[in-house]
């Protein structure tokens, strides 16, 4: 009587503990898919756009509040959906079953939704973002700014391989790849619907935090010192409303003028866990 008291003792205890392990799994899960819903999103990195400061298969994490709730500033990295006509041509890498288990729980990358990119926002609405004077640099409203994230090849003096005038028209962002010269962005796209500006309703969220590989763990800043100096947009949202765009004869709608990786589709991408490009 005792033994059998004694198994069935046993039996209960382990029944409970698998019943309070499966509820803390799915409590987890719960959590990750709220989070992944509302608040926070990971994405991984499939091409060179945002080199050095994102290498290919980089993860990151995006914060969903922005700019829904958080404002965007200057040289935040934003990943974006495509405004139309960035990514033609972009083929993802197929997952195996348990990545897609994972990605539909938000834990794994998913790239397979080819939509998405990362850049980093150079001009907000009624900004004027011109390059490159002699220095070689860009200006943002009449201030010539230093990147200490931008990557240019050896022997190469600006900021871009092609002079660009424009100015920011409300409600959308002037957005480039930290890769200069392997940078399919808003420079090579404005022969597009949008011409080349991101529409602020478009943005997924801000790249806060690199999370793989783990010996990569970092905090994505926005270099609030290369834009200290820029003053406000002139006119405000008036002149975002008068927006207007004066690439020049040599800009970035000349195919003879960009860069073949730029002209790449893969170039521009950042894919989503859910993939971004």
């Amino acid at each position: 009587m005792f033994k059998k008291t004694k198994k069935e003792d046993q039996k209960k205890t382990l029944l409970r503990s698998l019943t309070e392990t499966a509820m803390m799994i799915a409590i987890a899960l719960l959590a990750s898919f709220l989070l992944n819903t509302f608040l926070i999103r990971s994405f991984y990195i499939p091409s060179a756009s945002m080199q050095n400061t994102l290498q290919v298969n980089d993860h990151v994490l995006v914060n969903k509040l922005v700019p829904k709730v958080v404002a965007l500033q200057r040289g935040d990295i934003v990943v974006f959906d495509d405004p139309g006509g960035w990514l033609v041509g972009a083929v993802a890498p197929p997952a195996n079953p348990v990545q897609k288990v994972l990605q539909k729980i938000g834990i794994f990358p998913d790239a397979t939704d080819n939509k998405y990119l990362i850049k980093r926002v150079i001009g907000v609405a009624g900004d004027r973002i011109q390059c490159c004077g002699a220095s070689g640099k860009l200006k943002v409203n009449g201030i010539e700014i230093d990147e200490p994230y931008a990557v240019i090849p050896a022997g190469q003096t600006r900021v871009s391989a092609v002079d660009f005038d424009v100015t920011v028209p409300a409600g959308h962002i002037w957005v480039m790849g930290d890769n200069r010269y392997d940078s399919r962005d808003s420079r090579y796209n404005q022969d597009q619907p949008t011409k080349g500006f991101v529409p602020v309703e478009n943005i997924v969220g801000r790249a806060f935090l690199l999370t793989y590989p783990f010996n990569r763990l970092t905090i994505l800043g926005n270099y609030p010192e290369t834009f200290s100096r820029v003053p406000p947009a002139e006119g405000g949202s008036a002149a975002a409303k008068a927006s207007s765009v004066a690439a020049s004869a040599t800009g970035a709608n000349s195919a003879e003028q960009t860069p073949a990786a730029a002209r790449h589709p893969q170039a521009n991408r950042a894919a989503k866990t859910d993939g971004a490009y």
